[in-house]
């Protein structure tokens, strides 16, 4: 700001003794004294402004150090915060651990908390009104909240005291922050809905987030309704040539070999503002994205898992990194949990990721064992066609009522809305709320062609005249997570078992989502397990739409746990789970024909295999396989088109690219950047760009389906009318001209200066106000573009969509870890944004850069050490 003595003109000293120039003299100053006041009184305000500013963004930043009295503790507990602002809880029992750690978890992500109960309850509208609508529709219609509430009613007691335990320590931080005082999106949803209350936590707000992730994770829905719907200009040999089996000839499985409940035993024996215009969001996966930023390419994960034959130290290593949609904050948030003294009364001695707004560590390791998850992207979720008949429906040829509730939905700014939701035997009726389901049951060819399982001995087969009933179409979901069960009970399991047997027993509560599980301990073991709930199908097997009015079709049963596959100390030293196949085509249950094709798995393996050839593995190994960027088919593509020349020069300076490139996606890569356009174009020119377009969802899918494409000259998908193609080489000397025309637009006309990582970038995006349509707003919340490398199907798994039109990073390793079984003082962890949700926090973004470089960041578990290093240290006092 300029002087205020600038802002008048000088004057000669003649002036003062010239009475003619008095006048003047009077009204500069008068001019002068004006425009002194004004601008003063504009950094008056500007600086009120500031201040009031920085006085309601610093107002929710939690106290960290201190005594802070809590009412309902028993005993103090002292929470100890490094500098990044990971929190290790310290306390007497058990109560007052939970107690603390909702405490906590309210400190720094209150407002994700509450958002996302009102997502799980399907009360997105009493938050943002009346565009909201369409997401609260489904997921009432799903009813996640009221089976969350059966759950918690269904809990053992001591499971029960900690959610509540854990409810109270929310309640106890909210009794003295409402509003602004709990987060920066408090103030600025008040200039809409400044009516907006906040509402005590409860326990089933905890277990309602289960049924979040499940949906995040619950895999193959999508491809099944690709297939229905592709069906009606399809042939069933070109569908299958779409969606192929799993390669088990050249990819791995999970679990070659299966163990016996004998080898386990004999195993462990011998073992050492203006009106903000929100996004309407109304469709299945916009539902989901409201969650967790998007279920799209690359929701999956990596872990694997090294015994210590091969390891430098002679103890396992275990290494994960689960594959989410990016959110800001991350969805992962990093705690120890730690009784002063562990006992049979307080047995918690653990650290790793936790979901804010549940008790509890979901992924890490404890004093003896050390755990990770992947996506086991088996076959969960089953469209079932029915048909209805007014207030009923058609079962084995007789009518039976639906079972139909009305629910109302409160609208923020906005009268309430009544949702009536019908259900049958299968689950609850999805047609008429989403795109998709809706045309499923709209288009004819759903009651007949697109039905095509076995049926049973006996029965009719579906599409002839007697097996199909009259009525409208309707389409129904049936989802393991639609029915109570026990995960709420598996985190403190897990939490807390010491061995095999007891991860074996915790795993077996871990029903929904369904998930690999690695493990090792400090004995030396290593180990795998696949919990979940696993449906037993009768007729079919849930590719397609199932006729819902034959109960041949139903599933009738879930798999025994003890028929599922495990493995403990296996031959080959090293276990490797990347969403691949579990078993071989043998296993006598069906699981799914949706795997992920196993590319991750293959890159993984073979580096361990490389790495334990030559002994030694370290957690820098580890890590470094973590960040491998290798692109499986860049390669093929480099192979195809070694031989293709283009007429455009420019264009034939970018294939050139490829001559001499390792196939790395890295950030700063020209070679990558064109890569990945050239195969977004070929994937396109081949699939989509068609009079009767095919779904280029799925890279691993469809790297699988071109690579066999690639082999055969004769394939009829390299003629296509619509881009006047008519043979392979002139697809693929359209693709490359194409790529080369799409990257100079994007980034310049020099191959020389493009980058994939900036065409690769992430744009961290707040969930709520981020994409609020105010930019001053989304100011607040949002921050990037961060340049990334990797991609899709790579080990370091950026996801991004084919055929989207843009190549921005969507899902990502969504935190990364290794485990060092010999000195857990020396493992390391990292995720994707910050411990803070709240916007400008020291905490908010801090980890984002170590994420970004593949970093991972030291994560000390001995107390004494972490007491030493605390950056701060709060103590939770008794209330006097």
């Amino acid at each position: 700001m300029p002087h205020p003595s600038s802002l008048a003109p000088l004057t000669p000293d003649t002036e003062a003794d010239d009475p003619a120039a008095r006048p003047r003299r009077s009204l500069r100053r008068k001019i002068a004294i004006a425009l002194f006041g004004l601008v003063a009184g504009v950094t008056v305000i500007a600086l009120i402004a500031a201040g009031f500013a920085l006085y309601t963004v610093q107002r929710s930043f939690p106290q960290l150090s201190g005594t802070i009295s809590a009412p309902g503790l028993t005993d103090e507990v002292t929470v100890h915060r490094d500098t990044l602002g990971v929190p290790t809880i310290v306390a007497d029992n058990t109560h007052d651990l939970f107690y603390a750690q909702g405490y906590v978890h309210a400190q720094d992500r209150f407002w994700e908390m509450d958002f996302r109960r009102h997502v799980t309850s399907g009360r997105l509208s009493e938050l943002f009104g009346a565009s909201q609508l369409g997401t609260d529709r489904f997921l009432r219609t799903l009813g996640w909240h009221e089976i969350a509430q059966r759950e918690v009613d269904a809990l053992d007691d001591a499971t029960r005291d900690h959610y509540d335990a854990y409810a109270e320590g929310v309640n106890a931080y909210l009794a003295d922050h409402d509003g602004a005082a709990a987060s920066l999106e408090y103030a600025v949803l008040g200039l809409q809905n400044a009516d907006y209350e906040i509402e005590p936590w409860t326990p089933t707000d905890s277990v309602a987030w289960l049924k979040a992730m499940a949906w995040d994770l619950r895999t193959n829905i999508e491809d099944e309704t690709e297939r229905a719907l592709l069906a009606a200009t399809a042939t069933p040999a070109q569908i299958a040539e779409l969606y192929p089996d799993y390669p088990y000839a050249r990819n791995p499985v999970i679990v070659p070999q299966l163990s016996t409940p004998a080898d386990i035993t004999a195993a462990t024996a011998s073992a050492s503002m203006p009106q903000i215009a929100w996004d309407e969001v109304d469709g299945v996966v916009e539902a989901a994205a409201a969650l967790l930023g998007g279920v799209g390419e690359g929701v999956g994960s990596n872990s694997w898992v090294v015994s210590g034959r091969f390891t430098e130290s002679g103890m396992p290593l275990l290494s994960n990194d689960p594959h989410l949609g990016a959110s800001l904050p991350s969805v992962w948030y990093q705690v120890g949990l730690r009784c002063r003294v562990v006992s049979a009364t307080c047995g918690f001695d653990v650290a790793g990721f936790s979901f804010s707004g549940m008790p509890g560590v979901i992924i890490g390791h404890n004093a003896d064992i050390a755990w990770g998850f992947t996506n086991l992207t088996t076959d969960v979720t089953d469209l079932y066609l029915e048909k209805v008949q007014g207030d009923q429906y058609w079962r084995d040829g007789a009518l039976v009522p639906l079972d139909i509730r009305t629910e109302t939905i409160e609208v923020a700014g906005d009268d309430p809305v009544q949702l009536e939701i019908r259900s049958t035997v299968h689950g609850p009726i999805v047609s008429g709320l989403t795109g998709e389901f809706t045309a499923i049951a709209d288009d004819p060819f759903t009651a007949t062609d697109a039905v095509t399982p076995v049926p049973a001995a006996g029965a009719a087969v579906p599409g002839s005249a007697d097996a199909v009933p009259p009525g409208e179409n309707a389409v129904a979901l049936r989802w393991t997570a639609l029915e109570p069960g026990t995960t709420a009970r598996a985190i403190f399991a897990l939490d807390t078992a010491t061995d095999f047997d007891g991860f074996r027993e915790a795993a077996a509560l871990f029903d929904v989502p369904a998930q690999n599980l690695i493990y090792a301990d400090r004995e030396g073991n290593i180990g795998y397990q696949t919990p979940g709930r696993l449906p037993v199908r009768g007729a079919g097997d849930g590719s397609m739409p199932q006729p819902g009015w034959d109960s041949a079709y139903d599933w009738t049963g879930m798999i025994p746990f003890d028929d599922l596959p495990v493995a403990l100390n296996p031959d080959s030293g090293f276990i490797v789970t990347a969403n691949n196949a579990i078993v071989g085509a043998d296993y006598p249950h069906p699981l799914t024909r949706d795997w992920d094709y196993g590319w991750r798995a293959a890159r993984i393996t073979d580096l361990l295999q490389r790495a334990t050839a030559s002994g030694g593995v370290t957690a820098d190994t580890m890590s470094a396989i973590q960040a491998d960027q290798e692109f499986w088919m860049g390669k093929r593509l480099v192979a195809a088109f070694a031989d293709v020349s283009v007429a455009d020069a420019d264009a034939q300076r970018a294939l050139d690219l490829l001559d001499a490139w390792d196939a790395q996606n890295t950030p700063d890569s020209a070679a990558a950047a064109y890569a990945n356009v050239l195969w977004d174009e070929l994937a396109q020119n081949l699939f989509s760009r068609r009079a009767d377009p095919a779904p280029v969802t799925g890279q691993a899918r469809l790297f699988l389906v071109v690579d066999g494409i690639l082999d055969d000259a004769q394939s009829p998908w390299w003629t296509n009318e619509q881009i006047d193609v008519q043979t392979r080489a002139e697809m693929l000397e359209t693709s490359a001209t194409d790529a080369y025309h799409r990257l100079a637009a994007l980034q310049g006309d020099d191959p020389a200066g493009w980058r994939w990582g900036t065409l690769h970038a992430i744009t961290l995006t707040s969930g709520t106000f981020g994409t609020s349509g105010i930019a001053p707003i989304e100011w607040l919340f949002n921050r990037g573009p961060y340049p990334v490398g990797g991609g899709a199907s790579v080990v370091d798994a950026t996801g991004w969509s084919v055929g989207s039109g843009s190549f921005a990073t969507t899902t990502v390793p969504s935190m990364r870890m290794t485990v060092d079984l010999a000195d857990l003082d020396a493992s390391r962890w990292n995720h994707l944004t910050g411990q803070s949700g709240h916007a400008f926090h020291p905490n908010y973004i801090d980890q984002v850069d170590d994420w970004q470089h593949q970093r991972q960041t030291p994560w000390l578990f001995s107390l004494d050490r972490l007491a030493d290093t605390a950056a701060d240290t709060l103590v939770l006092a008794p209330a006097e």
